[in-house]
């Protein structure tokens, strides 16, 4: 052996690569990471589509709100919400960020929107929680307001 490929192999020994098990532990923590991502994309991901509802549900009401002005009540459970396209208070029906239709109901001059949520059932928790509206009877919200304004 020459004396350049001596040095050549002395250089060698004192490179060093990295061994499969500093190869794999990198690996696990960008898989962790990942992971962690992942589920904080998840979780914001169902927050905004029960926001999504809860905005829908609100644009529903203004169109309940225009129907009751233009005709003294709200649509029977029976007609539904599609009333308000026929009486053109609203232009478009959305459904829910979970692709359903939201659901209507008349309860005695009260008018209910929900939707059932990511599980599409009713009740639940979390994500698979309902949302509905907050509306009340047009003779409720007479009754709480100053008697001059009546």
């Amino acid at each position: 052996m020459n004396p350049t490929q001596q040095k050549l192999n002395a250089r060698r020994r004192h490179v060093r690569g990295f061994t499969l098990i500093e190869i794999m532990v990198v690996i696990t923590i960008l898989g962790l990471i990942a992971a962690a991502v992942g589920l904080s994309v998840m979780s914001n991901l169902e927050e905004a589509k029960q926001k999504t509802a809860a905005l829908d549900i609100k644009t529903l009401e203004t169109g309940l709100k225009l129907h009751y002005m233009k005709f003294g009540s709200f649509p029977e459970t029976q007609a539904g919400l599609e009333e308000l396209l026929q009486a053109r208070s609203l232009e478009r029906l959305p459904t829910d960020p979970w692709n359903r239709d939201y659901v209507y109901m008349n309860e005695g001059g009260r008018p209910v929107i929900l939707s059932y949520g990511a599980d599409g059932v009713p009740g639940g928790d979390g994500s698979d929680a309902d949302i509905t509206s907050q509306m009340e009877s047009p003779s409720a919200s007479a009754a709480r307001r100053p008697k001059g304004l009546r």
